[in-house]
This record gives C-alpha cells, structure tokens and sequence, in this order.
C-alpha cells in the first residue's frame, strides 16, 4: 500500500484509465462481440462494473455544494479590505468575467465545429424531453423572458438553493455573502475563519475522494469499453481535440494579442516566456492552487507585477478565474446535446454559455473540479439528472488530461489580468517584462 500511495496521483490515475481500456475491451470483443454473447458482456458491466463507477463520480457530486460555496466565500474573504473590491479588485474580477464568457463561447464554437458528442448512443427519457420542450419554449418567449433567466440565478430560500444544488443561486449568494462578511469587518472575524476552516476541511475531503480516483477511472473506463467499443475513442478523441485548440486559442487570441498586446501594448511573446514555469507546473499539477507560489514568482519576478498586486490579485484568480473550465463545461454541454439529439435553440446556447461562465467561478482549484459542476449547465439545456450521471461517467476517465490543459489556461489567465491590473494601478515595471525571463 505504501508503495501505491508514493506514486503520484496522476501516474495511478492513467494506470487505472490503461487497465479499464484493456478489460473493457477484452470483454467487448472477445467475450462480447466475437463470442455472440454482447447482451451479456453489457449486463456484466451494468451489474458490476457500472455501480461502482457511478459511486465514485456520486462522491465527487457530494462535494459540489460545500466546496462551492466555501471556497467562494473563503476567496472573498480573503481580500481583506472592502476597497479591494473597488478599483483593484473590480478591475480584476471585471476581466476574469470577460474573458469567461469568451472563453465558453470558444468552447461552443469549436464543439459545433467538431461535433464530439454526434453517433454517441444514449437514450433520452421522457422527463428529459419535455425539460428540452420546455427550454425551446422559454427560448421563444417574450423579452420578460431574458428578465426571467437572470433573475433565476437570485435564490428566494439560500437553504432550499442548497438543498437543491442549485449552483447558480449557491455561487450568487456565496458571493454576497462573502462581501456582507467584508463589510462586518472584525464582527465578521468567527465567521471567516470558520469558513475558511471548513473550505480547508472540504479540500481535504475531496483529497480523500480522489484518492480513489485511479479505481473509479479502471471501473468507469471498463464499462465505457465493455458497452461501447472502441469507437468511443474516436468521440471522447474529438472532444479532446476540440478543448485544447479552443484553449490554445483563447490563450493566444485573448490573454496574448488581445490583453497584453492589444491593452496593455506589451510584448506577448515576453509573456509567455515569463510564465513558462507556472505553465508546466499547471498543466502537470492540474490545480490552480498547487501552482499559486509558482505564478505569483513568475509574475513578480519576470513580469515586474509588484507583489502586492500580485499576492491580491492571482489568489482571487485561482477562486474566479476558469477560464479553461468554462470552455470545458461548454464543450461537454454540446457534447450532451449532440449524444441526445436536442436541436440546440440560439437562447439554449446562451443559457449555456451564462450557466458555464458563472458556474465555472464555483469550481475550486483542484484537479478535477470541472467535472464536479458539468451537471449543472447540463440540466440548463433540458438533460436529466440520470443522463448527466452518465454523461459524466463516459468522459471522466479521460477528465485527467483535459483538466491539465484547461488548468494551464486558468493560470495563464491568472498572469494576464494581474499584469493589467498592475499596469493600470501604476504597479508594473515594465522594463522587468520586457527583458528576459530571470527564472
């Protein structure tokens, strides 16, 4: 045991995606399709491969709600000052929004383009179906309806948002809550830290969840194999192809030539060999947070962002700032879509892409939290609770790998909008930026 757990998370993580793919297959084809006995195989797997797939991704929706809301509290909390919230704090979280609901917009561009979800089989039930009807009709409402939408996300009962996962009204109210804690001041003080205590606790729960990770891919990857075949490569291949352009995209469209050339008139080629370190550290950690003192260095000393621009700004980004999260939750939303048949209506397309932008600022900086909120832009385009599950637990085994690249472009958004933020407060050096990196 002690030699398992000194190997690092993602290493077992792939071990177990390698074993799944090998068992799924061998009972695919030889035990299934070349034996004439496929009903079985597919009722092996429902029966025993299945339960145990869908208990491990049931633990990771557990911790949807209390890590949203913690973590979001605790990340605005931690400005410390009400006047952060102002010109340094506004200008930051101005950005991060900005560039999320672009970043999702990408994301639908590029699952359009490549349709990943399209020849996946999974049936669609009826409650579904007329959730998906009565989208369309919403879609083609009055004005009052667009009203409607956004004032869906205010919850009238924060504990019946809880108690429903509701993750928009969860992520709103987190968020007024942590200014109410802010504007308390040192009344606020019991409150801050018990939640900062319980945002820690909740990190350590989902450590010990994913601990687990490696046996939930080898179950969920063995039943994805053993029911679909082979050609699921192709599907999950395409949606892995269509995250890392848009993300490629958006970090060389957006934060390059858009925020540091286009704004701030800087070298974007400087940039990125500024943050090269916190960039592999990202995209090997998969966790916004594991690679915080990595960015804020880079940032500080390659960039010339003072530190206290810094130590203010990029912590807030690794709570908000999914960009790459926003893109992924637009990407498996199309992919639900296409594998369904739902004829996507321009306002479900919308709807999907204010769910992922907001939803995303509840995703904590740890590997995996994407998928922990894929469900809720899922239910805005009329899938059911049980699709989403199995939606979930298709894509999973390969989450790993599209977690590092949407990481690696959360951080990289991180970089970008503290170095604006610097420049405009008159905090950036930027002789420092246009030198060669120093570390």
């Amino acid at each position: 045991m002690k030699a398992w757990t000194q190997i690092t998370l993602w290493k077992r993580v792939m071990l177990g995606l390698a074993l799944g793919l090998i068992v799924g297959l061998a009972l695919y084809y030889p035990a299934g399709e070349w034996s004439g006995n496929s009903e079985g195989v597919a009722n092996f797997a429902n029966t025993w491969l299945k339960p145990f797939g869908d208990g491990f991704v049931r633990l990771i929706k557990m911790l949807v709600v209390p890590l949203i809301f913690t973590t979001l509290v605790a990340g605005v909390t931690a400005m410390g000052d009400p006047k952060k919230l102002g010109s340094l704090g506004g200008r930051a979280i101005g950005l991060y929004l900005g560039t999320t609901f672009i970043a999702v917009t990408i994301g639908l561009l590029m699952g359009t383009i490549f349709q990943p979800g399209n020849g996946v089989e999974i049936l669609a039930d009826e409650g579904s179906q007329s959730a998906v009807s009565s989208r369309i009709a919403a879609a083609s409402a009055a004005d009052a309806s667009f009203a409607d939408k956004i004032l869906a996300i205010i919850p009238t009962n924060p504990a019946e948002a809880l108690a429903r996962q509701d993750v928009l009204g969860i992520i709103f109210f987190a968020i007024i809550f942590g200014v109410g804690c802010l504007m308390a001041k040192e009344k606020a003080t019991p409150i801050k830290s018990a939640i900062e205590s319980a945002a820690e606790v909740m990190m350590k729960v989902t450590i010990m969840v994913m601990e687990l990770a490696p046996f939930g891919v080898f179950f969920l990857m063995a039943w994805v194999m053993a029911t679909k075949g082979v050609e699921i490569l192709f599907n999950l291949g395409m949606l892995t192809i269509a995250l890392y352009l848009a993300c490629a995209i958006h970090m060389v469209l957006v934060y390059g030539l858009g925020i540091v050339k286009g704004i701030l008139g800087l070298p974007f080629v400087r940039f990125f060999g500024g943050i090269r370190d916190a960039q592999a550290v990202a995209y090997s950690t998969a966790s916004s947070a594991g690679t915080l003192p990595v960015t804020i260095e880079n940032v500080s000393e390659n960039l010339g962002v003072k530190k206290s621009v810094a130590a203010s700004v990029l912590p807030v980004g690794a709570t908000v700032n999914m960009d790459g999260t926003a893109i992924y939750l637009g990407l498996v939303a199309l992919f639900a879509a296409q594998a369904l048949g739902i004829d996507m209506t321009p306002a479900m397309y919308f709807s999907v892409a204010l769910g992922a932008t907001l939803t995303s600022i509840g995703a904590a900086a740890i590997p995996s939290a994407g998928l922990l909120l894929a469900a809720a832009v899922l239910g805005s385009i009329g899938v059911s609770a049980e699709q989403s599950l199995v939606i979930i637990a298709m894509i999973f085994p390969f989450d790993r790998l599209l977690d590092m690249m949407r990481t690696m472009t959360n951080v990289t958004g991180d970089a970008a909008v503290a170095s604006a933020v610097a420049k405009w407060e008159g905090e950036l050096d930027e002789e420092v930026f246009r030198k060669e990196p120093t570390i």
